[in-house]
């Protein structure tokens, strides 16, 4: 009778261990942070050129779970980032051009706004001027991309809690006059225009915003610096500093305008900066432990190609050289390539498989519970 009464109680001991240990495992696949990457116009090359001309190992070979996004918008087979965002921001398709709104052109909840509601602390960093398509589909509405000051606008009535990028003009030099600094600082801001401060500088500060540009920031090439990896690392810090949770979207922006230009070194340069942002998301991710970080692209631009460089021969005739790598590209626009998801983190597993570019909005609210989805 001993004997069954031991093994009894064991199994019990069993059951309610595994019990346990599925609790666990299900609170850890909530993260309480999240840190959405978005590299501009990048797709499966930008992102290999990384491993050839990188001088240190690639961040993108960090990650174990991948996965890849449709990216079309509604009306169109190739989307622009205002679309592309959007399904980001919004989880909706929509028509190339159109900020935070659905296809019929009524606005939607974008993730700034759900997060906020649950009392997340939320930030937008940008290479681009802040109010330009990809942050802008995270805080704004508009029917058209081009409204930089209405965007502006709205920006300064969000809930964003800490912002950096260009596009100054858009604030203190407007057609109506108006200077939204001030009401920037009404709602709590402290607002620089020279530089990022260090965190002991804006600590104390309840709202943080950056705004380091009359529009766009300079290229790495012409002297950015840092600014990418010292704005996510500086974001980390000020919207982790109550310990409420936070959601980070930043931007490297100026990969798609060197795809545009079918400038190579422009583009890699930029892809190589937006890697160091994500090693210092995965440096704090790593450490942090309850933290998702997600890169990912709105779009590919410019059909970039790695390949056999072309040379010619003494007599003049090319022959393509597989001991060497020549950067071309096939068009001056952007392409309906599928585009990679990479997940790091609690529910990172959620983003490996192929979908549309929308489902990456309801896999963050599925995720987290921002949005009150189970």
């Amino acid at each position: 009778m001993k004997i069954k009464l031991i093994i009894l109680a064991c199994l019990v001991l069993v059951i309610f261990a595994c019990n346990s240990g599925k609790n666990v495992n299900k609170e850890a696949n909530n993260p309480k942070n999240v840190i959405l990457l978005i590299s501009d116009g990048t797709g499966l090359t930008q992102i290999s050129s990384a491993f050839y001309f990188k001088e240190s190992s690639p961040n993108y070979s960090r990650f174990k779970n991948i996965g890849l996004i449709k990216t079309s918008s509604s009306r169109e087979d190739i989307t622009d980032s205002a679309a592309g965002d959007t399904a980001f921001a919004c989880g909706v398709k929509t028509y190339n051009g159109a900020i935070g709104v659905a296809d019929d052109s009524t606005d939607v909840k974008n993730l700034v706004e759900l997060a906020s509601l649950k009392k997340i602390n939320t930030g937008m960093i940008a290479t681009s001027s802040i109010t330009h398509a990809t942050p802008a589909s995270f805080y704004a509405h508009t029917l058209n991309r081009g409204f930089a000051e209405k965007i502006a606008l709205q920006l300064a009535e969000s809930e964003i809690d800490f912002f950096a990028g260009g596009g100054l003009q858009y604030f203190n030099k407007r057609t109506d006059g108006r200077n939204l600094l001030n009401a920037l600082i009404e709602k709590q801001f402290t607002i620089d225009t020279t530089s990022l401060n260090d965190f002991s500088k804006i600590k104390s500060s309840e709202k943080a915003g950056y705004l380091l540009a009359q529009d766009d920031m300079p290229s790495t090439i012409m002297g950015r610096g840092d600014f990418l990896s010292n704005a996510t690392e500086l974001a980390i810090q000020f919207l982790s500093k109550d310990n409420s949770g936070f959601f980070i979207m930043a931007e490297g922006s100026q990969i798609d305008w060197g795809g545009h230009a079918n400038n190579a070194e422009y583009l890699v340069s930029e892809l190589i900066d937006f890697d160091d942002a994500i090693g210092k998301a995965l440096d704090y991710a790593e450490k942090e432990g309850n933290t998702l970080v997600i890169v990912t692209s709105d779009h590919e631009t410019g059909g970039f190609t790695l390949a056999a460089k072309k040379k010619k021969t003494e007599d003049g005739v090319e022959y393509s050289d597989y001991s060497e790598i020549g950067m071309t590209f096939s068009t001056t626009g952007h392409s309906a390539a599928l585009i990679p998801v990479f997940a790091y983190g609690p529910g990172s597993e959620e983003f490996i498989g192929v979908y549309e570019n929308s489902n990456i909005f309801e896999k963050i609210l599925k995720v987290t519970k921002w949005g009150g989805l189970d």
